[in-house]
């Protein structure tokens, strides 16, 4: 199964929990659900560092990765990198407003995310958040990952 979804392109976000359960997680897992209500959907695996933070948080925050981030996706993919707030030294973010997540300075995008709903999907949860706010950052090329690994997005013609 692994080998065939590394051929479906997908963005590159990072999740991130604030407060006393930080973290983050590099995610390919991650949708838009609705316009109205705004919704999106991120999906965790159970055995995850950030399944219980996240959970436990019920607030998460996401942002979208841009091509020049390649190195800080690599990052927060490694499992062997500190845990707590010590995976946040030396890496450029601010609190959410809202959430207290961890966002990436010089993300695309980044939003703020209250957990609304929770369904089993076999070794994973997948875990639906209200967008309690959002926004854009620099127009940059962005991240996919596609066959094992990170490039850049093509740009739009025009």
């Amino acid at each position: 199964m692994r080998d065939v979804m590394a051929q479906f392109a997908t963005g590159v976000v990072l999740l991130s929990v604030g407060g006393e359960h930080v973290h983050g997680m590099t995610a390919n897992a991650f949708t838009s659900v609705s316009l109205r209500p705004p919704q999106v959907l991120c999906c965790v695996s159970h055995t995850a560092v950030m399944h219980a933070a996240i959970t436990a948080a019920g607030l998460f925050g996401v942002s979208v990765m841009g091509a020049d981030q390649a190195d800080l996706a690599r990052y927060f993919a490694d499992k062997s990198r500190p845990l707590g707030a010590a995976q946040f030294e030396g890496v450029s973010w601010r609190a959410g407003e809202h959430s207290g997540a961890p966002l990436l300075a010089g993300a695309l995008a980044w939003l703020e995310c209250e957990i609304v709903q929770s369904y089993d999907g076999g070794d994973h949860s997948i875990i639906v958040g209200s967008v309690l706010a959002a926004g854009r950052g620099p127009d940059h090329p962005g991240l996919l990952f596609f066959d094992g690994g990170f490039q850049p997005a093509p740009r739009r013609a025009g």
